[in-house]
């Protein structure tokens, strides 16, 4: 998968505006449905204590560090054991976490996004030399895959997959002393990203909404039929050399499989304009020229001699007047959206990625340094709640100050 977040140093920003957790409501609202689960006052005590130490310590997220800021050096023990060792389960509080978010900040789309997390050593569970394709090297690191509840305003991780090779799987001692469950069995990283959201989607009642993801790297690309054969639509970034079978009509060459590239380019003459809403930090509207080209997967026959089925799709291509066209490449089933909404669509992988950076490295999505896999989701789950807060606090906050400087202009009318 492309678009892999590699580490970045830290501004040393906190994420909450300096105050008191226990008084802010969108940390006790949270707190009440996402420890519920957890069957021991102690147990939802230190939970609170975790999260709190997530949101407040500055650098480092450390056991040791939150362990300093919220209960004392002699709590550290238990709470390195609550993270490490304990027996509560995570997947309840991830589903909490996922209604929470569902709830308060409604998503208009699932994007999955994979994470690399860089590490020293080689004992923490996952780590291997990988290459990572955004740093241009080769990484020691863990490999995840993370699912964000995401709209133009926030995003939120709710679910994460660790990716094990069989490095880990194979060897019985590493397995035993990560204690890493029976049931995980080795798979690609595309696999693991499908596997990611069909996980999270079962039993949880989440609602449908399309799958946003980077598909460019070929893996990726392969696991697609099973995202569709799950039922979801899918919206996913493409690369240029992608073979695809032309149907639409009003090009020439229909019936051919020609690349990506070469089909967005005989439909320059369709680009239309889009006008959408730029969240970044500029803000303000910007124009971005679109052309949508019906077309089909190559698909293998299902027996020899037998039919080749191909199931349409949409090639969108974006770009501007001044770049190079196309800028970007997508491809969905979502053949009867408009353009306009297709294109809000593709800029949540950049809220995404702005968030994981501004959000999630600054309450330590990438800290555990522990070697269990339990522990490890225990940590980035409860890291996923603290940039839930975060994230929610962020909005409200500027919700409040444009509703300040409404009133402001209200006030300066009438006198």
């Amino acid at each position: 998968m492309s678009g892999t977040a590699v580490h970045m140093p830290r501004s040393g920003r906190l994420p909450l505006p300096a105050g008191s957790e226990a008084r802010d409501p969108v940390f006790t609202d949270l707190c009440a449905p996402l420890f519920a689960s957890l069957p021991r006052n102690d147990q939802r005590r230190r939970g609170e204590a975790y999260l709190r130490g997530l949101l407040g310590v500055r650098g480092r997220k450390s056991i040791r560090n939150i362990a300093a800021l919220t209960e004392g050096p002699a709590a550290e023990q238990s709470l390195h054991h609550f993270i490490s060792s304990s027996t509560w389960d995570w997947a309840p509080v991830r589903r909490a976490l996922a209604d929470y978010v569902v709830r308060a900040a409604p998503p208009q789309a699932w994007v999955v996004r994979p994470m690399t997390i860089p590490k020293a050593g080689d004992n923490s569970v996952g780590v291997e030399r990988r290459f990572s394709a955004v740093a241009g090297q080769v990484l020691n690191s863990q490999q995840a895959v993370g699912v964000w509840a995401a709209s133009p305003e926030l995003s939120v991780p709710v679910s994460w997959r660790l990716h094990l090779s069989g490095t880990w799987l194979d060897d019985p001692v590493r397995r035993r002393q990560a204690a890493i469950p029976d049931s995980v069995t080795e798979e690609t990283l595309g696999e693991c990203a499908v596997e990611a959201y069909t996980g999270m989607t079962k039993g949880w009642g989440l609602p449908v909404r399309p799958v946003v993801l980077d598909a460019r790297e070929a893996d990726t690309l392969a696991a697609l039929p099973r995202l569709r054969a799950a039922g979801v639509p899918v919206l996913a970034r493409v690369g240029c050399s992608l073979r695809l079978t032309l149907s639409e009509p009003t090009l020439p060459g229909r019936g051919g499989t020609l690349s990506a590239q070469h089909i967005m380019g005989a439909a320059r003459d369709l680009r239309r304009p889009v006008l959408r809403r730029d969240h970044g930090a500029h803000g303000g509207v910007r124009t971005t020229l679109t052309a949508a080209v019906r077309v089909g997967l190559p698909a293998r026959r299902q027996a020899v001699g037998g039919p080749v089925r191909r199931r349409e799709m949409l090639l969108l291509g974006l770009g501007d007047r001044a770049g190079r066209w196309p800028e970007e490449l997508w491809l969905t089933d979502l053949l009867n959206v408009p353009p306009a909404v297709l294109v809000r669509l593709t800029r949540l992988l950049e809220r995404v990625d702005r968030d994981f950076h501004d959000i999630s490295d600054e309450v330590g999505v990438r800290d555990f340094a522990g070697r269990a896999f339990d522990g490890w989701h225990r940590h980035v789950t409860l890291a996923s709640a603290a940039h839930a807060v975060a994230a929610l606090r962020r909005r409200d906050a500027a919700g409040a100050a444009e509703a300040d400087e409404a009133g402001g202009a209200c006030l300066g009318q009438v006198s």
